[in-house]
């Protein structure tokens, strides 16, 4: 584990920053988040704002070991990024697409609330008649189907040839029965909340309800701690982000470009979701990937994405009641 530094090493410089959104996504229009500069380079802290401080303190500790600590060793100059596909009506599915450069991967959200089964076949058939019979479509549900609707979903949409569905049921026992039902069907299931949500990352391996874990630097604690979380569940991981601002997408391209085997697209092309970033050009997608490497933020940017003075007090506040939380523990 990274050496927690004092809270005034930890917010000096530090800035919040509120980001707009082309399109709502995970309930949200703008995403807000925390940018401290440690020894090592730029960080971020961006835990949603429904989370708790417990949960929120993980993200505190994955920002410190990116911001206080070296990334390990790339073993890739790139790393290839998926398109995001947010719940949109399947007529606005070409309008996203364009937004991520040579992407040939795209995620599809799908059981948004307020939406049916039929708006995601309407939105998965969009997608997989924009990539053609050579893209790759995986679904992505947030754990928001009971393993009865999750079945009925996947073989609504299995004719669309699908990668995989991440997370379509939330609990670890739901997603073994699920696996068990649909397994003739050869349709992987990837872990997503299970992984980096649950208190032991492992569990969703050990009890064999996932073919793939996805996983996000920030919430399980950085980069290293992410490394050893792959290493451990010995499955296929698939590197996401979190929404992030191009800092802490960097912080997942660090993560991506150490892991020893990268079978699937990294879910880090989100900065073409924004309509702003703290950088320009934002780390988006370029021919279907990204760069390794670091980001330095832009003056100008920051100052036009400032937050408002009652945000940055909640957020600095936040800051400092997780660093306590994660020095009851060093």
């Amino acid at each position: 584990m990274t050496p927690l530094p004092p809270l005034p090493e930890l917010l000096d410089g530090a800035v919040v920053v509120a980001l707009p959104l082309a399109t709502r996504f995970r309930g949200v229009d703008v995403r807000e988040a925390v940018l401290l500069r440690g020894p090592a380079g730029w960080t971020e802290f961006s835990p949603f704002a429904e989370y708790d401080d417990t949960e929120a303190a993980t993200w505190l500790a994955g920002a410190i070991d990116f911001g206080w600590r070296d990334s390990p060793a790339p073993l890739r100059d790139r790393v290839p990024v998926n398109a995001t596909m947010p719940a949109v009506a399947a007529s606005r599915v070409d309008e996203v697409l364009a937004r991520f450069d040579g992407c040939r991967t795209v995620k599809v959200k799908v059981a948004e609330p307020g939406q049916t089964l039929a708006d995601d076949v309407a939105r998965v058939r969009a997608v997989r008649q924009a990539l053609g019979p050579e893209g790759r479509v995986r679904l992505d549900a947030n754990g928001a189907w009971n393993v009865d609707e999750a079945e009925h979903a996947v073989h609504a949409l299995a004719e669309y040839d699908l990668e995989y569905v991440e997370q379509p049921c939330a609990s670890v026992p739901e997603l073994v029965e699920l696996r068990s039902r649909i397994r003739y069907m050869g349709i992987p299931i990837a872990a997503d909340e299970s992984v980096r949500k649950a208190a032991d990352p492992l569990a969703v391996a050990r009890a064999g309800a996932a073919d793939i874990v996805v996983v996000k630097a920030q919430p399980l604690g950085g980069v290293h701690r992410a490394l050893e979380i792959v290493a451990e569940a010995g499955l296929p991981a698939v590197v996401s982000s979190a929404l992030d601002t191009s800092i802490g997408l960097s912080m997942g391209v660090a993560l991506a470009a150490a892991l020893p085997q990268l079978d699937f697209d990294c879910g880090l092309g989100t900065a073409a979701l924004f309509t702003g970033d703290i950088t320009a050009p934002a780390l988006s997608p370029e021919g279907g990937s990204l760069p390794i490497g670091r980001v330095e933020p832009e003056a100008d940017a920051l100052a036009a994405h400032a937050a408002s003075a009652d945000r940055r007090a909640w957020w600095l506040d936040r800051v400092a009641r997780c660093h306590a939380l994660l020095a009851q523990v060093s």
